[in-house]
């Protein structure tokens, strides 16, 4: 029989683990079956561009890996059983039970409201093309000079607020955040954001705890009354629940707790990259949701399945960053310099050269997802063993 590996979700992350799988196994002695709900790679990273009127490359996930030798199967993952084995579909011929040998959880992560009333019946959000879709139809009912509130401060929200303020400067941007915004940069990069927020007229109101969205703004734990005639949420991300509700171990945000393989320290056959991964990078520092750790994810993770599986040497090398990328709509961005365990460096990039370099980072990291086979090596490997026996790792 054929060792059955199961990708759960197809992101960065997933789409990247089961493409890398394909290039070093082979077809003879596996069956990859690559699990989403959406059929269309999802560029995540550009989401806050299609809020704001403008439309993204459709790549169909069944196309992007046809002759890949990986199955696609559009379906919602309803529940894992790591200790049967099974995961349990909501698909396009109903409810279905998938077995699997190895299991790759990439499941990623959605907006997290944090209990906070109101958020999910007067706000929007952008962590999905579905919300991105939704906040793009309400915007374009805005009319001019009414206001338009982001709640937080991090990577997401800087880039929903300067791509809205780009694209419609008739309207009042805003944004609250319950620290500073953007307080982590270096103290060029914070300037220079600074100097873009005055530009595009965005004011900011910074140790703004929010802690009720109402239907015309927000009220901060303060007492302070925010008004604005659309609030988007972009104050977190939280992974889906299904891991926590399964016998895998997870951390107390319910992220898969992993080894330094990608491999889930309670059960041996199920890996997890991706945001849905509680893993160490260098320095031992927990790594951060994000593309930048997504993709380094995936392919330690296939690596080490695929070195276990042929007997091979496992990699186990830990990952580090190498900066930040913020784009400040279309023509203007910010990339922070640093260090592996990501603390910014004096080296920063701005302006012309910023944008050049996140917009390639961001075209190769979906052209490689769109070619999961590309260069692929003339002889994949055959498996030796399936690995379901060995050992846990330790963190």
């Amino acid at each position: 029989m054929k060792h059955r590996i199961v990708v759960l979700g197809a992101g960065y992350a997933g789409a990247t683990a089961a493409g890398r799988l394909a290039k070093r196994l082979h077809r003879d002695d596996v069956e990859i079956t690559l699990v989403n709900a959406d059929p269309d790679f999802v560029e995540r990273v550009r989401l806050h561009q299609l809020a704001t009127g403008q439309d993204l490359p459709v790549r169909p996930l069944r196309k992007m890996f046809a002759g890949t030798g990986v199955e696609v199967r559009i379906a919602w993952v309803d529940s894992v059983d790591a200790d049967r084995k099974t995961v349990e579909l909501i698909g396009e011929q109903g409810a279905e039970t998938l077995a699997y040998d190895t299991l790759v959880y990439a499941l990623g992560s959605t907006g997290a409201d944090f209990g906070v009333p109101g958020v999910v019946e007067h706000a929007h959000q952008v962590a999905s093309k579905q919300a991105a879709l939704r906040l793009r139809e309400r915007l374009n009912q805005l009319r001019a000079g009414e206001n338009v509130l982001i709640v937080g401060g991090g990577l997401t929200s800087i880039e929903i607020a300067t791509e809205i303020a780009e694209a419609r400067p008739d309207l009042q941007v805003a944004m609250a955040a319950r620290g500073g915004v953007g307080d982590w940069l270096d103290e060029k990069a914070q300037s220079y954001l600074r100097g873009a927020f005055e530009r595009f007229g965005i004011t900011v109101h910074e140790h703004a705890d929010v802690t009720r969205v109402t239907e015309d703004g927000v009220a901060t734990r303060s007492g302070a009354q925010i008004l604005a005639h659309m609030t988007v949420w972009t104050a977190g991300f939280a992974v889906h629940p299904i891991a926590a509700a399964s016998t895998l171990t997870v951390s107390e945000a319910g992220r898969i707790v992993v080894d330094a393989t990608q491999r889930s320290i309670s059960h041996p056959d199920v890996y997890a990259v991706g945001d849905a991964a509680h893993a160490a990078g260098v320095g031992g520092k927990t790594l951060r949701m994000g593309c930048a750790t997504a993709s380094p994810m995936a392919w330690l993770g296939a690596d080490a399945i695929a070195a276990r599986l042929t007997g091979r040497a496992i990699p186990d090398t830990p990952i580090g960053y190498n900066g930040q990328c913020i784009s400040l709509g279309r023509r203007d961005a910010i990339v922070q310099k640093v260090t592996k365990e990501d603390q910014p460096t004096s080296k920063v990039d701005v302006g012309r050269k910023a944008v050049r370099s996140k917009e390639l980072i961001c075209s190769i990291a979906a052209w490689c997802v769109q070619h999961p086979t590309l260069l692929a090596p003339s002889r994949r490997r055959r498996v030796v063993e399936t690995g379901a026996a060995a050992p846990v790792a330790t963190v």
